[in-house]
C-alpha cells in the first residue's frame, strides 16, 4: 500500500506540473492555386504571463515553414515555431514515456488491489448469507434451553455485525480505488468524440506575454495537395442567339483539414515557379544531319492547330455584345487582374473536404459574342464542325481549359479553350453537325496516268460535295490541298480549283460560301503532276 500511494502522489503531482496549451485553428480563407494553396487559420487559446508552450493542432498535413506567418496581439512574442505530426497531445498516448509507464504501474497495482478487496467483499458475503440460512446450531428435533439459546444469539449477533461493518468498509475502499483507476485511465482515453476530423499537423510555437489572458491567434501558409483548374460549359441554343458560358472551376484539396464554411480565392499564379529572371548565354552553331539522313520522305497535311488563318476569317453578323447574367454567381464573384495572374474572390463561403474529389465551383456566366459558321477538311475527314469565334476575348479573363459543349439541347462533347495564342480571336470547335453532309469523291473519267518518253504524268480531279440538311442557312468553309514540289524534276500544275482561294505557298484551297436551307453545292479541285518514269512519289 505504501508503494501504491507513493505512485499515486507522484502521478497526482506530474498531473499539477505547468503543460502545453492545446488549441485547435480552423480555416477562414483559401487562395487556391494551380498547384497549392495559402490557408489562413484562427484559434484561441489562454496563456499565463511569461513562457507558454502553444500547441496548435488541426493544421495542415504538410506546410512549407518559410511561408509561415503567425499573427498575435502587440503583447505577445512568439519567440519560435516547429511544424511537425508526431507530437503528443492530450488525445494522444506516448507509451516510450517514463509517465506513461508511471500511470500503467499504479493501474496494473490499483487493479490487484482492487481484484483481492473483491474476494474479501466477496467472501464476507458468502459468510453472512451461511449464518442467515443457519440460524441453529442443532437440528430442528433437538430441544435448545435458554442458556444455550443465549449464547447462539449472542455469536450470531455479534458475528453478524463484525461482517456487515467489514462488508461496509471494503466496499467503501472500492468505490475509492475504482474513482483512482477511472482517473488513471482517462489519462490514457483517447477523445473519440472530436467533432470533425482533425489533420495530423501540428505547430508547437515558443511564446512569451506580458499578461494572463486569452490571445487570437491568426496562421497564414502555404501548403500542397491543393490545386484548382478552369472548366467551361459552353451552351448554344441556334447559330442565331448568344453562346452562354459558364465559368467554373476544378477544386481538389488532400490537406488534411476539411474547409468548412471557408472563403475561396482563385488565383492563376503559381507561387512555386521559379522567379529567377533568364539569361542569355553564348550561341554556338554545329552542324545537323540532314533531312534525308533523317526521314525518307515528308508527308503533306494540313496543320489542325491554324486550320483558320486569320485574313481567311469570313465576315459575318456578330450576336450580342459582351455581358455577364444580371443576377446568379457572377454577383458573388469579383475579379482581379494585373499583370502577372488573374484571381477570382468569391463572396459565398463554399465547404470543401480533405478526400482528395473534385468539387466544381461556378464563378462566373458570360453571354458570349460569337460569329458561327461551319468547317470541313473532306480529304480528311467527311465530317462537318461548328465554329465559333470571340472578338476581343481577352476582357473575359477565360483560362486555357476544357469545356462541355451543349449544342440546340443537345451534349455534343467536348473542346478546349486554348487562350495561350496571340491572336486577337479565340476558335471554339462546338463538336461536330450530321446535319451538314460532307463528301470527297475521285472523278474517274477525269483523272489519268500517262507516260510520255521520260517522264510520267497524272491527273487527279476529285469533287467535294456539301448539303446542308439543316432548317436554317448556314455559313460554311470547305478546305482541300494540292502537293507541292521541292524538286525540280517534279511539277505540279493547278487545273482546277472552282474559284477558291489559292494559298501557293502552301497548296491549300479556301472556299467560304453561304448555303440556304436544303441546298446543295459542289466544288472540283483538279491537278497535274508529272516526274522522271522511272521514280516513284511515295506519298501521291
Amino acid at each position: 500500500m505504501k508503494k501504491l500511494s507513493f505512485i499515486f502522489l507522484l502521478f497526482v503531482g506530474i498531473c499539477f506540473a505547468q503543460k502545453p496549451v492545446f488549441t485547435s485553428a480552423k480555416v477562414t480563407h483559401a487562395t487556391v492555386y494551380f498547384n497549392s494553396a495559402e490557408l489562413t487559420q484562427s484559434a484561441k487559446v489562454s496563456v499565463t504571463k511569461g513562457n507558454n508552450e502553444i500547441v496548435v493542432k488541426n493544421v495542415a498535413d504538410y506546410l512549407n515553414e518559410n511561408t509561415l506567418k503567425i499573427g498575435v496581439p502587440n503583447n505577445v512574442t512568439v519567440l519560435s515555431s516547429q511544424f511537425t505530426k508526431d507530437y503528443i497531445s492530450e488525445y494522444e498516448i506516448d507509451e516510450t514515456s517514463p509517465q506513461t509507464k508511471m500511470v500503467r504501474d499504479s493501474i496494473n497495482l490499483l487493479q490487484k488491489e482492487i481484484a483481492r478487496a473483491n474476494n474479501e467483499l466477496t467472501a464476507k458475503n458468502k459468510t453472512i448469507e451461511l449464518l442467515d440460512k443457519n440460524q441453529r446450531p442443532v437440528g430442528d428435533n433437538t430441544p435448545m434451553n435458554m442458556t444455550e439459546l443465549t449464547k447462539w444469539v449472542d455469536y450470531y449477533q455479534s458475528k453478524r455485525m463484525d461482517l456487515s461493518n467489514l462488508a461496509d468498509g471494503l466496499k467503501e475502499k472500492l468505490a475509492k480505488l475504482n474513482e483512482k483507476l477511472s482517473k488513471l485511465n482517462a489519462r490514457l482515453e483517447l477523445n473519440v468524440a472530436k467533432d470533425e476530423k482533425v489533420s495530423n499537423g501540428k505547430l508547437i510555437l515558443q511564446v512569451m506575454s506580458e499578461t494572463a489572458g486569452n490571445i487570437d491567434l491568426e496562421l497564414n501558409y502555404l501548403t500542397s495537395n491543393a490545386s484548382w483548374a478552369p472548366s467551361y460549359d459552353l451552351r448554344v441554343d441556334n447559330v442565331t442567339s448568344l453562346s452562354l458560358l459558364k465559368y467554373k472551376a476544378m477544386v481538389i484539396q488532400k490537406t488534411g483539414i476539411d474547409w468548412k464554411k471557408v472563403q475561396l480565392k482563385l488565383s492563376s499564379g503559381n507561387p512555386n515557379q521559379n522567379n529567377q529572371a533568364p539569361l542569355l548565354n553564348a550561341w554556338f552553331l554545329r552542324y545537323a544531319a540532314t533531312v534525308d539522313d533523317m526521314l525518307n520522305g515528308r508527308v503533306a497535311g494540313l496543320n489542325y492547330q491554324n486550320t483558320i488563318p486569320s485574313s481567311e476569317r469570313a465576315e459575318s453578323k456578330v450576336m450580342g455584345s459582351y455581358s455577364t447574367i444580371d443576377k446568379g454567381v457572377s454577383d458573388f464573384t469579383t475579379v482581379n487582374e494585373n499583370q502577372l495572374n488573374v484571381s477570382f474572390d468569391i463572396a459565398i463561403p463554399y465547404d470543401i473536404l480533405s478526400n482528395g474529389k473534385q468539387h466544381s465551383i461556378v464563378m462566373n456566366e458570360i453571354q458570349l459574342p460569337a460569329q458561327y459558321k461551319y468547317y470541313t477538311v473532306p480529304k480528311l475527314e467527311s465530317e462537318s464542325y461548328l465554329l465559333a469565334e470571340i472578338n476581343d476575348y481577352g476582357k473575359f479573363n477565360l483560362l486555357p481549359g476544357e469545356a462541355n459543349v451543349v449544342f440546340e439541347g443537345m451534349f455534343v462533347g467536348k473542346t478546349m479553350i486554348n487562350t495561350n495564342q496571340t491572336k486577337d480571336t479565340l476558335n471554339l470547335s462546338m463538336g461536330r453537325d450530321k446535319r451538314v453532309s460532307v463528301k470527297r469523291e475521285k472523278v474517274i473519267d477525269k483523272s489519268s496516268t500517262k507516260f510520255l518518253s521520260n517522264n510520267a504524268e497524272q491527273v487527279f480531279t476529285y469533287d467535294i460535295t456539301v448539303k446542308n440538311n439543316k432548317n436554317s442557312p448556314i455559313e460554311i468553309i470547305v478546305k482541300d490541298q494540292y502537293p507541292l514540289s521541292t524538286d525540280k524534276d517534279i511539277t505540279v500544275e493547278l487545273l482546277d480549283s472552282s474559284r477558291a482561294k489559292d494559298d501557293k505557298e502552301k497548296g491549300i484551297l479556301t472556299w467560304i460560301v453561304n448555303m440556304k436551307s436544303g441546298e446543295t453545292k459542289t466544288f472540283r479541285i483538279s491537278y497535274k503532276v508529272r516526274y522522271p518514269k522511272d521514280k516513284k512519289l511515295e506519298n501521291l
